[in-house]
């Protein structure tokens, strides 16, 4: 029978059997005749039965307080009592290095604190007020230190950073940096202004001497000007064009070796038969003119010589055992020679820096000296005393000239500035602004109104007394200008030397070249032109010196 088989096969005592609920024994009877389904069925259920029932873990839901409370009644330890915390600390569980502790709600209170400010600062953003001048807020910018500009940035991203940075440091920080500016200007400004302090009687005396002494002069030239006014047009113009011509015919008539050490400077006797050199080896030559033969070396300096100068009078009218010539050199002496002598007749001492030059003045009675200490000197050689100590350069001052009638006097200076003194009052009445960098040489014209300057920017530059300002820039070299000398009776002309081993000629007025004066193989240091007018002399770093004349 179907039923007592399967009992047979399963037998009576199989655990299948008794778990399988009724519906399931049904099931199986109903399976039974289906063959081995029926088998593969029972041993499935064999197979789970075998296996061990699994523990479920207790869950609780809810506080473990009343527990602990129990455990804490009957005298055990807590979870965190001292036993159970050694042993998680012996575990690994636990681990304590220090007793800092993290104070959360402190941090989130500081947090908090931040993001508060955030909100107030840029509520203040919105409230301030930010031109849309993109010049005024790069002022501003630059007034709080900022940048003025970023990389890629525009004006509305400049602005935006302007109203942020505002927002952090306020208004205020803006309006006390203009007050700061302020006064940085007001300081500037006082300490710009000019000052006086009370000078030697002996200055006054010299001031009143030099008024006497220049007006007269003053009043002549003036003459002469309006009598050469009265000359026709054309006469005037031939006249030029002639002078013109005569100049384009320049050559070079003598060169000689002067010294073993570069010659630094050279200057004509007032009679122009008598030329001074200066030489970088403490050694001043005097050289017959036009022959160019050597007739005296005046020993003295131990270190470059600067300048040499003639006096007004020598050659003229000065007896040879007068002071005839000054000289100057890098170690701050200044000495004076005779024609006789081979050695200096005095010295003048006060000079503490080096003296770049040295010039008479006019009337040959007083001696301006320029030093690297900023300032120029003026020494009255009657007196045997220095009578003006001038300052106004911010650097050292290089070379000085003195105006034909003597009442001015002109200063070029390192820091790029020429100044124009008057002699009889003290006052700076001019100041020369506009070249680049240093100014090297300084010459004031005959006609008494035109001031020339040469600089290391390369340029002469032309000034008017009258008008006060610069008439006309000539690009004159290609190195910076050493020296300028307007031709000497009427200032027809303009001669410049410089570094690019030429010196040139220039016309006056009209300022363009006539003739480039080429020969030299170094540096063009000094230059002159005789009072007659018929020789040029130049001074070079290679050692010579040569002299130019017309055909």
């Amino acid at each position: 029978m179907p039923r007592a088989a399967t009992r047979n096969q399963l037998g009576e005592d199989s655990p299948v059997l008794r778990r399988v609920p009724a519906a399931a024994g049904v099931a199986v009877t109903m399976a039974s005749a289906r063959g081995p389904a029926v088998r593969a069925t029972k041993t499935k259920i064999s197979d789970e039965s075998d296996a061990p029932p699994v523990k479920r873990p207790h869950i609780f839901y809810g506080s473990l307080e009343e527990k602990e409370r129990e455990r804490i009644a009957k005298g055990e330890l807590g979870l965190l009592g001292k036993d159970g915390m050694k042993a998680a600390i012996q575990a690994g569980n636990i681990n304590i290095s220090s007793g800092e502790v993290f104070d959360l709600e402190d941090h989130m209170s500081e947090r908090q604190a931040e993001v508060l400010a955030e909100f107030e600062r840029r509520k203040r953003a919105r409230q301030i007020n930010v031109s849309t001048d993109d010049s005024e807020v790069k002022a501003c910018l630059r007034a709080l230190g900022e940048p003025i500009t970023l990389f890629g940035e525009g004006p509305a991203e400049r602005r935006e950073r302007l109203r942020n940075i505002l927002s952090v440091v306020g208004t205020d920080a803006l309006k006390k940096t203009k007050k700061d500016d302020d006064k940085s200007k007001k300081a500037k400004e006082e300490y710009q202004q000019t000052w006086y302090h009370e000078g030697p009687s002996s200055l006054k005396t010299a001031r009143l001497w030099i008024a006497n002494y220049s007006l007269p002069r003053a009043v002549k030239r003036l003459e002469e000007a309006r009598l050469l006014k009265e000359i026709p047009e054309a006469t005037r113009t031939s006249q030029r064009q002639e002078l013109h011509k005569s100049l384009r015919s320049l050559n070079n008539f003598c060169s000689q070796i002067g010294d073993d050490r570069p010659i630094s400077y050279c200057h004509f006797s007032p009679n122009s038969k008598l030329l001074a050199t200066a030489c970088w080896s403490g050694l001043c030559k005097l050289w017959s003119v036009p022959d160019c033969s050597l007739v005296h070396t005046l020993r003295g300096h131990n270190t470059n010589v600067g300048a040499i100068v003639f006096h007004p009078k020598a050659t003229v009218s000065l007896d040879k055992k007068d002071v005839n010539l000054a000289s100057c050199a890098a170690d701050g002496s200044v000495k004076l020679w005779s024609l006789e002598s081979d050695e200096p007749v005095a010295d003048i001492e006060g000079h503490t820096m080096r003296v770049a030059r040295v010039m008479w003045h006019p009337s040959g009675r007083f001696l301006g000296t320029t030093c690297y200490d900023h300032s120029w000197r003026l020494w009255d050689l009657e007196a045997q005393e220095e009578i003006l100590h001038q300052e106004g350069h911010s650097k050292g001052v290089y070379d000085i000239a003195f105006h034909m009638d003597g009442s001015l006097a002109g200063t070029g200076g390192l820091d790029a500035f020429g100044r124009v003194w008057d002699l009889r009052t003290g006052r700076c009445i001019m100041f020369l602004e506009g070249h680049l960098k240093e100014i090297y040489g300084i010459n004031f014209s005959p006609n008494g109104y035109h001031i020339a300057t040469g600089s290391g920017d390369n340029t002469c530059k032309v000034w008017d007394l009258r008008q006060r300002k610069c008439i006309y820039t000539i690009p004159a070299h290609q190195n910076l200008v050493t020296g300028v000398k307007f031709e000497p009776n009427h200032g027809n002309f303009l001669l410049t030397g410089a570094y690019d081993n030429t010196a040139k000629i220039w016309t006056h007025p009209g300022w363009s070249p006539l003739k480039t004066l080429a020969g030299h193989e170094g540096k063009v240091m000094g230059l002159d032109i005789s009072l007659d007018g018929q020789l040029m002399a130049t001074c070079s770093y290679d050692r010579t010196f040569k002299l130019w004349m017309a055909e």
